[in-house]
Parts: structure tokens; C-alpha cells; sequence
């Protein structure tokens, strides 16, 4: 394993504690205080708190770096790097109990994603990837899938309140057609580090914010798999839709995507 950068070994140290801090509120659901910020939309005290954690640590370390959250008001930067936090993604799984959530911490340097970290505790995991230094869990290289076809594997797709359900019953009616599975966990970042390690084929999202993707989407491209392009300008701030997958079945899947929530074949709507 190449020696992490200092921002990597940092990153992945505070993912670490932060999940930590997370595991402490999951082992005692009774006492969380839920709120509902749309439909299917949650949150906790403990997004909240681990967020919190997170920042502080960052602007201690790293005090001149914008930062990005899903729960708390973005703080501007100075050096171009801006660091990217979802506290719990998953916040509907944690809340129910279900061990299906993560701690999520990227880094970008004007606009570009360079470093990734995705660590989910309740199966003591650590995904991360630093450009053009590969891709790890818990410190061991990880791969994207080689599977030849869309027969070989499941395609994970995510789901939001603001997006078109009609498109994604397309795009499950379409996979299920050419021979597919779809798969589904409600923690898109998970699931994206489960497409770089090779568990899933593939990923769609007809738009994910940046703190649920731009991590993930790092750690398959130094696997070895694709992804759909992020444009540098707009990724952190506006979020970008995903497509995602395997070398080999990457294009029957953009295809698949594409035909299914109506884009053109070059650029997708924001």
C-alpha cells in the first residue's frame, strides 16, 4: 500500500473516531431525538453531533480549508481544498437499527475529489482511495468488478424524494429486461464502496449530493472501474447525478441510465 498522504491519514483517523462517536448513539436508539426534514428525509441528533465532531477537528487541523456538510451551514476556504462530510449516511437505516450506515469524509482540491474515506462500523470497514495511489479496505487493495455481463452481479441504484420515481421504475424495469438484478440498501455511499471492492457491478442515481458521492465515485475510478464525468465547478456545491460501474458492463449500464431518466448521451441534466 502506497504511504498515505498527510490529509489521507488524517482523513481516515477522524472518519474513524467519528464513526466511533456514531456507534455510541446507535447502541442506544431510545434515547435519539428524530426529526423529519421531508419525505423519507431524517435526521438525528447524532448526524448532527457527529458533524459537529467532525468539523472541529478539521478547522483545528486544518483551519483554512472550506468545508461542506449535509447538516450544518458550508464555511469558505482559502487554499482550495474543501472537505466534504456526511456524518451518517444512512440516517434511516441507523434510526431503524439496521447496520447499514457510514461515516463519509472527502476532500477536493478545487473541485477535484483527491482523497475519499467511507467507514462503516458496524462491520469494522474502512474504504478509502487517494488519486493515482489506488483504492483500500482496512489497508488491503480493492477492485472494481470484471463480471463480463449484467447477468453476473446486481446494479444498486439510490432513490430520493426530488427526483422522478417514474424514471427509476424505467430503470429497474430495463435492467431486470437485459438480465439484472437491482440492488438497494438506502446508504448511497456505502454502496458506491461496494461497487469499487467488486460486491455490486454498478451504481445510478438520478442526482446525489456531493457529501453522499464524490468519495465513493473516487474509490472506483482508482479500482479500476467508471463513472460518469463530474464537472470540477458545480460537483461540491450542486451535486451531480451518477453512473457508475465495472469496466466491462459500464456501458450497458450508462446505456440503461441515460434511456431511463431521459439524458443526452454526453451531458446529464444537473
Amino acid at each position: 500500500m502506497p504511504q498515505p498522504s498527510e490529509r489521507l491519514a488524517f482523513a481516515i483517523d477522524l472518519a474513524r473516531r467519528a464513526a466511533e462517536l456514531g456507534m455510541k448513539h446507535f447502541r442506544s436508539l431510545d434515547t435519539l431525538t428524530i426529526e423529519n426534514k421531508g419525505h423519507q428525509d431524517l435526521v438525528s441528533n447524532a448526524d448532527r453531533e457527529v458533524e459537529t465532531f467532525i468539523r472541529n477537528a478539521l478547522a483545528e487541523a486544518y483551519p483554512d480549508d472550506g468545508i461542506v456538510g449535509e447538516e450544518h451551514a458550508s464555511v469558505e476556504g482559502s487554499t482550495g481544498y474543501v472537505w466534504v462530510i456526511d456524518p451518517i449516511d444512512g440516517t434511516a437505516n441507523f434510526v431503524s437499527g439496521i447496520p447499514a450506515w457510514c461515516v463519509v469524509l472527502a476532500c477536493s482540491f478545487e473541485g477535484t475529489t483527491e482523497i475519499g474515506v467511507i467507514c462503516e462500523p458496524s462491520h469494522d470497514e474502512t474504504f478509502w482511495a487517494e488519486r493515482g495511489k489506488g483504492a483500500f479496505l482496512n489497508g488491503k487493495p480493492i477492485r472494481a468488478s470484471q463480471s463480463p455481463s449484467l447477468a453476473q452481479g446486481s446494479v444498486a441504484t439510490g432513490f430520493a424524494s426530488r427526483q422522478d420515481g417514474d424514471s427509476v421504475v424505467r430503470l429497474i424495469a430495463d435492467l431486470v429486461a437485459q438480465g439484472g438484478v437491482f440492488f438497494r440498501n438506502a446508504s448511497g455511499a456505502l454502496m458506491l464502496a461496494y461497487v469499487a471492492s467488486g460486491r455490486l457491478i454498478g451504481y445510478v442515481e438520478q442526482h446525489m449530493n456531493s457529501w453522499d458521492c464524490i468519495a465513493g465515485l473516487l474509490m472506483i475510478e482508482e479500482a479500476g472501474g467508471e463513472i460518469m464525468p463530474l464537472d470540477p465547478a458545480t460537483v461540491v456545491v450542486h451535486g451531480t447525478g451518477v453512473i457508475a460501474g465495472g469496466p466491462h458492463v459500464f456501458p450497458q449500464i450508462e446505456t440503461i441510465a441515460r434511456k431511463a431518466f431521459g439524458w443526452q448521451s454526453v451531458t446529464p441534466a444537473p
